[in-house]
C-alpha cells in the first residue's frame, strides 16, 4: 500500500485536489459516481457514515453536512491533510478523518453507511474488506460502492505507474453475498458499476 500512498501524495504535491477542480472536471469524475451515487448513500441527520477512500473529500464535501457524524479513511495523509481543510462548513460536528489502511485499523464503532468510489481497485484482498464492511455496519446498514469498469492492471502516470486490482461487477456480487451482504440495487454509469448493499 506504501505504493498507493505515495502515488496520491504525488498528486497533492502536483497540487491536485478533486475538490476545488473546474466544472468540466467535476463532471468527469462524476461520470463514476456523481450525484445519483450520493443519493443511493441517503445521508441524513440521523446517520453515521464513513467513506472508505475519502481522498481530499471531493465526495464527502456533499455528504458530511448531511450526516449526524461522518468519519474518512484514507493511506494517504497528504489528501487527509487536505480533506482536513476542505470538510468543515455546514458540519453538525467536527468529522474524523483518519490515515491509515482500512483493511487494518481497528474501527471503534460502527456505522448506518458505509460508501466508497474508485478505491477498491487499490484493495488486493476482496473479499476481508467485504467481511469488514459488514463487521463495521450497524443491522440493516447500508453499503453503496462504485467500482471502475476498466480492466487495466496498472494507473499509468507517465513516469511512473500504480499496481491495482481491477475490480468485476460479478465478483463483487460474489464477495458481498459472502460476506453477508444483500444486493439492494445495482447500476450502471458511464465509467462504473455502482452497488447498493444492505447488511
Amino acid at each position: 500500500m506504501n505504493e498507493v500512498a505515495k502515488h496520491y501524495d504525488n498528486l497533492i504535491d502536483e497540487g491536485q485536489d478533486p475538490v476545488h477542480d473546474p466544472k468540466p472536471l467535476k463532471e468527469y469524475m462524476n461520470k463514476w459516481d456523481g450525484q445519483l451515487f450520493i443519493d443511493k448513500i441517503q445521508p441524513d441527520k440521523t446517520k453515521s457514515v464513513l467513506e472508505i477512500g475519502v481522498g481530499t473529500g471531493r465526495i464527502a464535501v456533499s455528504v458530511a453536512p448531511e450526516c449526524k457524524d461522518f468519519t474518512g479513511i484514507d493511506i494517504s495523509e497528504k489528501t487527509i491533510a487536505k480533506a482536513r481543510k476542505n470538510i468543515k462548513s455546514g458540519l453538525f460536528k467536527k468529522p474524523v478523518l483518519i490515515c491509515a489502511d482500512f483493511l487494518e485499523y481497528k474501527f471503534k464503532k460502527t456505522f448506518d453507511v458505509v460508501y466508497s468510489s474508485l478505491t477498491f481497485m487499490h484493495i488486493q484482498e476482496k473479499q476481508r474488506a467485504f467481511d469488514t464492511v459488514f463487521d463495521i455496519l450497524k443491522p440493516d446498514g447500508r453499503f453503496v460502492l462504485s467500482i471502475d469498469k476498466n480492466q487495466d492492471g496498472y494507473i499509468d502516470m507517465g513516469a511512473y505507474k500504480v499496481k491495482v486490482y481491477p475490480d468485476n461487477a460479478e465478483d463483487i456480487k460474489k464477495y458481498a453475498k459472502n460476506a453477508g451482504l444483500k444486493l439492494f440495487e445495482e447500476f450502471e454509469t458511464e465509467f462504473a458499476f455502482i452497488f447498493v448493499l444492505s447488511k
